[in-house]
């Protein structure tokens, strides 16, 4: 089944990630995945959202260029290996992958999002003083039990 995916070409300046989710949320769009790549002057944030044809109407009257694209969104085993096994089924079947990102699905009312910072300190620093929590390594145990 296809899955409608919203793609917004971005400056790479500070703030404009936070202009975009900022409008999103204020106009009732829940932001499902999302990833970000990004070159020294632009970049392309790729999201799912709850309203994409909304999503992109409401970019757009704000000055970002939007689209929206067709994406599929796979089962795969959380096991070492588990994504191979499902690329080699794609490989064997002559499938060429244009990109992919992760969407994990919550099993509590939070959302969980990772990011690498040029700072890192100053990052934790600022977290920190905003009550933010930061998740440990500890706590995200990697391994099943």
């Amino acid at each position: 089944m296809k899955i409608t995916q919203m793609s917004v070409f971005i400056e790479n300046t500070k703030g404009r990630l936070f202009d975009l989710c900022s409008i999103l949320g204020k106009n009732n769009i829940n932001i499902k995945a999302l990833t970000l790549a990004e070159s020294h002057e632009f970049g392309i944030v790729r999201l799912v959202v709850d309203k994409a044809e909304d999503a992109v109407e409401i970019a757009r009257k704000n000055g970002f260029i939007a689209s929206l694209a067709h994406i599929v969104a796979i089962e795969v085993s959380d096991d070492p290996g588990g994504l191979a096994e499902v690329l080699k089924v794609l490989s064997e079947n002559d499938l060429n992958i244009e990109y992919m990102y992760g969407f994990v699905e919550k099993a509590s009312d939070k959302a969980l999002m990772v990011f690498k910072f040029e700072d890192i300190d100053k990052a934790l620093e600022v977290l920190c003083k905003n009550k933010i929590p930061v998740i440990s390594k500890e706590t995200l145990n990697f391994s099943k039990n």
